[in-house]
């Protein structure tokens, strides 16, 4: 189904401590990526990366998507060619406890991943990674 498009290619997720983000690192390193994790720690105790040791598969990193300087080095480093953005603030109750906290992870988060993206013309859109190969 997906070919080699993911095979040998330098793949960069946020949020993959998490449950989904933790399954979709391995689902990529099984179709041959290089994966790069960016995240806090796993949210749970037990949790699905430290059980399927995933740190041992894939570069892991520990950062908050918060910090915009930590993740443009992350993606100056690392050069990735796709992105999958997971990381998020996802707990209802805490937004209610701590709205600042979660806008800033959820919306400041997610426009760090864009300018981070924005900055590395190697991440490529699958419209334009499309349009390329229309040429």
């Amino acid at each position: 189904m997906f070919e080699n498009t993911y095979k040998n290619k330098k793949v960069l997720i946020t949020g993959h401590t998490g449950f989904k983000g933790s399954w979709l690192a391995i689902w990529l390193k099984e179709l041959g990526a290089n994966v790069v994790g960016y995240s806090l720690d796993p949210p749970s105790e037990p949790n699905n990366f430290e059980a399927t040791k995933l740190q041992e598969k894939i570069t892991h990193i520990h950062g908050d998507i918060r910090d915009l300087d930590r993740l443009m080095e992350t993606f100056k480093k690392y050069q990735p060619e796709f992105v999958f953005h997971l990381a998020a603030q996802p707990i209802v109750r805490l937004s209610y406890d701590e709205p600042k906290l979660t806008f800033d992870t959820n919306v400041g988060g997610t426009v760090n991943v864009f300018e981070g993206r924005s900055q590395n013309p190697q991440c490529q859109s699958p419209g334009q990674r499309h349009q390329r190969q229309m040429l």
